[in-house]
């Protein structure tokens, strides 16, 4: 596969704009990115914008990332989610040996999609055998590989243990083909992800194809990206997401208000000083919500880049900026969905599916209010 340059990656994804918005409506029917989307996703190295450089991947810092997923975002949600999960997901390639890294991802399409943390695998002759069923795994119908993270039992059925007493706890990889998928994604948004569950009998993973995910000492890759880890990486790609979607729905608030002249004797909504108002404090809440995100990230990677740390600091920091993020994010679909008024529950329009999409987004993990409890005790602790 070609190598990807990191720097043409948001030049690219704002150049596909145009061809996944045209889409979005197929996407949304299906439950499915289309086929030509995906494609294109491919062609232009997105999915591998977290992928290391000795595999032919960007690996680029995670501030191009995040502005590569907000202007996917800006087109169709379920699109930048599903690109956003698969790429972080790739990043368990630092943590491969080389040669199965490359069957992984350098075999097409590439893809790797997983759910979320569930069941037991037991240790084996060779590796590891499982039978478990996961849920959550957006992006899992464009991938040719899927993975799991799963805690690991002995031969005997003990629970090994780490050094510290915690679960061992591994990621399995194995192709897609050796799952079957169940058609479980109903969802009032994001429903072009296809974020359906998925299930193995009696499976076996060879050894190779298991890795510690951000545990920074089974690191095989040395960039900063990696020290990042996955956690704190879909929490910035998915605030920027939220971004993405805040700013189209907020644009279309303003395009219809210049256009629209609610009745003869109320005149243009552009005239309107409520409106003017409204859009004015709007727009300063979504500068806001960028700037903070954004220079949380930038002062992290810089010292990341500096000092080689991932620090709880830094992990806290993220947290608190992402989960933000989001929640003002929603706040200005909010307002703009309001704002279009009986214009906007109407599906040729452009704010029902973003409205949707929008909360979503703010019901994930990401997104959680324990998140500022977290945050709160390491302010209170002195941390």
């Amino acid at each position: 596969m070609n190598k990807v340059r990191a720097i043409d990656l948001v030049e690219r994804a704002r150049s596909l704009g145009p061809l996944i918005a045209r889409e979005a409506d197929e996407i949304e029917r299906t439950r499915r990115l289309t086929p030509v989307v995906v494609i294109a996703l491919i062609e232009n190295g997105l999915y591998r914008a977290l992928l290391p450089q000795s595999l032919g991947g960007a690996e680029a810092p995670i501030e191009i990332f995040m502005q590569m997923l907000e202007e996917i975002a800006k087109a169709d949600a379920s699109t930048a989610w599903c690109l956003g999960q698969c790429s972080v997901c790739a990043m368990i390639a630092a943590s491969l040996d080389h040669d199965t890294a490359q069957e992984i991802f350098n075999t097409a399409p590439g893809i790797l999609a997983w759910g979320a943390i569930a069941h037991e695998a037991r240790a084996v002759d060779g590796g590891y055998r499982v039978t478990a069923r996961w849920d959550f795994a957006s992006g899992s119908r464009q991938a040719s590989w899927l993975g799991a993270h799963v805690r690991i039992n002995g031969s005997d059925g003990t629970p090994r243990r780490n050094a510290d007493g915690s679960a061992e706890v591994r990621t399995i990889l194995f192709p897609a083909s050796s799952a079957t998928l169940h058609d479980v994604w109903q969802a009032i948004g994001l429903a072009g992800t296809g974020t359906d569950s998925y299930e193995v009998s009696d499976l076996f993973i060879p050894e190779r194809f298991t890795a510690f995910r951000d545990v920074p000492s089974a690191l095989r890759e040395t960039g900063p990206l990696y020290r990042i880890g996955t956690g704190a990486s879909f929490s910035l790609g998915f605030a920027a997401v939220s971004l993405g979607v805040a700013r189209a729905t907020l644009d279309a608030a303003i395009a219809l208000a210049r256009a629209k002249h609610p009745s003869l004797a109320a005149g243009a909504m552009r005239d309107n000083g409520a409106v003017q108002g409204l859009i004015g404090r709007t727009e300063g809440d979504w500068r806001a919500a960028r700037a903070y995100l954004y220079a949380t990230a930038q002062a992290m990677w810089r010292e990341l880049s500096a000092t080689g740390e991932f620090s709880a600091a830094h992990r806290s920091a993220v947290r608190l900026a992402a989960t933000w993020t989001i929640h003002q994010s929603a706040k200005v679909v909010d307002t703009a969905y309001h704002m279009a008024g009986a214009t906007a529950v109407f599906r040729k329009h452009p704010f029902e599916r973003r409205f949707r999409d929008m909360h979503a987004i703010a019901q994930q993990i990401q997104a959680r209010d324990s998140h500022y409890e977290d945050v709160g005790k390491a302010i209170l602790a002195g941390n």
